[in-house]
Parts: C-alpha cells; sequence; structure tokens
C-alpha cells in the first residue's frame, strides 16, 4: 500500500476569531491552496470519480495528493454537506455527506527523483485513504480535546490495518454502479460512518466515506470537468 500523508484541520483552541493579520494570511493560504487543488484535478493524468447524476446536490473540490515529483496521486471530491469535526454525537448525525477518492493504479515505481523506491497504490490504497479522511472529521462524544491527537493516532493505524486486510471479518461486498457498470467494493461501517473501496476498469481506484447518506443507493461516474467544482 502506498504511503499517503493525513490531512488535519486545525482549530482555534480558544474558540476566539484570528486577528486581522491572521485572517488575511489564512485566507490567502486558503486560496493558494484552493488554486493547487484546481491545477491538480486539471493536470491528473487519470479520470476523476464522483458520484453519478443521481446526486443534485452540492460539490466541491477538496485536497490533491502528489508525489515528490508533483505528480498527481490522487484526490477527493465532496458531495453534501461539508464535513466538519463534531464534538457531539448528536451534531455529527445532522451532517449528510459523501467524499469520493479517485487513486491513480500505479505498479511499484521509481521515485522521480531517482532515490527510491514508490510502493505501488492497489485499492488498500484507497481503503486507507478513506478510512483516514472518515477519522479527520470524527470526534468521539465526551472526548477531551487532550486526547483527541492520541485517538485520531490510534485510530487511524487501526484503518491503516483494516485497509492490509480487505479480505477480512471487517469487511462485506456491495455491488454499486461505476459508469453503469455493477462493480464489487469492499465495504465496512463503525459509529462514526462508512468507508468502501474498489478498482475501476478506467486504471483508477475509488474510495468514499460518509456520514448521514446511505451508500448502498450511490453510483459512481466520471466527472468530466472537477474544476467546476472548485469553491
Amino acid at each position: 500500500m502506498s504511503t499517503t500523508s493525513r490531512v488535519t484541520e486545525q482549530q482555534d483552541s480558544a474558540g476566539d476569531p484570528p486577528a486581522e493579520s491572521g485572517y488575511r494570511s489564512r485566507t490567502a493560504q486558503g486560496d493558494t491552496a484552493a488554486r493547487r487543488a484546481v491545477e491538480g484535478f486539471k493536470n491528473a493524468a487519470f479520470p476523476w470519480y464522483a458520484l453519478d447524476a443521481a446526486f443534485t446536490g452540492p460539490r466541491r473540490l477538496m485536497q490533491v495528493g502528489t508525489a515528490a515529483d508533483g505528480t498527481v496521486q490522487h484526490g477527493a471530491i465532496g458531495h453534501g454537506d461539508e464535513p466538519t469535526i463534531r464534538a457531539e454525537t448528536a451534531g455529527a448525525e445532522k451532517e449528510r455527506f459523501a467524499v469520493v477518492i479517485t487513486v491513480a493504479a500505479s505498479p511499484v515505481r521509481r521515485s522521480g527523483d531517482g532515490t527510491g523506491v514508490l510502493e505501488a497504490t492497489t485499492v488498500s490504497s484507497a481503503a486507507w485513504l478513506a478510512g483516514s479522511g472518515l477519522l479527520a472529521h470524527t470526534w468521539p462524544e465526551k472526548l477531551d480535546h487532550a486526547l483527541r491527537d492520541d485517538w485520531l493516532d490510534q485510530q487511524t493505524e487501526t484503518a491503516f490495518e483494516l485497509a492490509d486486510d480487505l479480505d477480512g471479518p471487517a469487511w462485506s461486498v456491495l455491488s454499486l454502479p461505476v459508469d453503469g457498470v455493477p462493480t464489487p467494493f469492499h465495504y465496512r461501517e463503525s459509529e462514526f460512518g462508512w468507508v468502501l473501496a474498489g478498482t475501476t476498469g478506467s486504471g483508477v481506484h475509488i474510495g468514499a466515506y460518509g456520514r448521514g447518506m446511505s451508500a448502498y443507493g450511490l453510483g459512481f461516474a466520471v466527472a468530466p470537468n472537477p474544476a467546476a467544482y472548485a469553491q
């Protein structure tokens, strides 16, 4: 399974609004990240997947993952509500979202700088990205602020182990349409939401996670112009 970075959200622990200069800095960083994401979606050498036309709600571009040489390896498109970290179960249940992750299928290969070897990207890579993505927007009820990082590290390691054992008892098989063709996915549920992962016939793997939206009625299709989802 390929090694990928985990994106986390930082919040002001005091809950106070940032100073004006800090706000401008964060806004500028956000704008830069958004532009990079759009460019990444435009320049990727593989097709991007999203929920199919049966989903009529809002869509948005999320993060893009690149290799050391700048090659785009994966990215995510969000659907429905924008997921946030919620400390209370009741609040989390009100969110309805699904995030679709596209991962380029790649064999073991040399790194861009020639100094090492990059692992192959497989359906397990998509499963881990989906599992860790769901955890990044999860905060168990009554968990103390100071303990969340430890909890997140432990749960992310568990998600990694589960993604490496897709034939294990934690997963079931769910058939969902991909470009109109029934396709088997590895699927699991938890108290925090659901995660699934599968392979398409287009040279990419699909991972997805969500909460408040049932995975059973979803379908996936190529997004012909994902940059149109930029906010």
